[in-house]
């Protein structure tokens, strides 16, 4: 219990520090690599109370997937930040405000929160053995039962939000030839092929 409660501390120690470095770090690659050492601390977490999957999902997709796109990305957009930078204290008062907005309704959330009536009956439920169910099996048990509906509409709101980033960035610019996959299929030989005599000796 002493290794896993030392174990506990350093990293949620890390975890912490390494987040307010990614606020902090005023290089946004710095900020990525903080962000991947976060989320291997938050791994590291899950494995300590026995939820291996949720620790690998973390890892393969956060770090794997999300964070190393976050840092090609930033590493390749060449954006100038020192003109980015130029303009902060002149947004600093909405941003002050909006700041303030947040604190007060995460205030407002945590002065009404109450316990439901049916957790503490949730709570000591029975719970089956480690070594009778997995944690995939005890993880997708929870989900697709108690929370279907929610887990349903997190997948809609990720679609709306796919969908939206590609109607975004797909522009019509004038002067870019485009891929017309209809009127490729559609063509007929006459249109696309030529056919020359070349006579002896001569070129095209």
């Amino acid at each position: 219990m002493i290794v896993q409660g030392l174990a506990f501390y350093l990293f949620a120690a890390i975890l912490v520090a390494s987040a307010v470095m990614v606020v902090a770090a005023r290089n946004p690659v710095h900020s990525v690599l903080f962000l991947i050492l976060a989320f291997f601390n938050a791994a590291g977490l899950f494995v300590l109370i026995g939820a291996e999957f949720v620790a690998m999902i973390l890892v393969i997709v956060y770090v794997g997937a999300v964070a190393v796109l976050f840092l090609f990305v930033v590493m390749m957009l060449d954006i100038n930040f020192g003109e980015l930078r130029s303009g902060f204290l002149q947004y600093l008062p909405i941003g002050a405000t909006v700041g303030v907005i947040l604190l007060v309704e995460l205030a407002l959330v945590l002065g009404a929160w109450v316990i439901a009536p049916g957790a503490p009956a949730r709570i000591s439920a029975p719970i089956p053995p480690a070594e009778q169910i997995t944690n995939t099996h005890a993880l997708g048990l929870v989900v697709y039962t108690d929370y279907v509906y929610l887990f349903q509409a997190a997948g809609m709101i990720l679609l709306i939000a796919m969908i939206g980033a590609i109607v975004l960035t797909l522009r019509q610019r004038e002067g870019v030839r485009r891929q017309e996959i209809s009127r490729q299929v559609t063509r007929r030989r006459e249109e696309v092929v030529a056919i020359r005599k070349v006579p002896t000796g001569g070129g095209v």
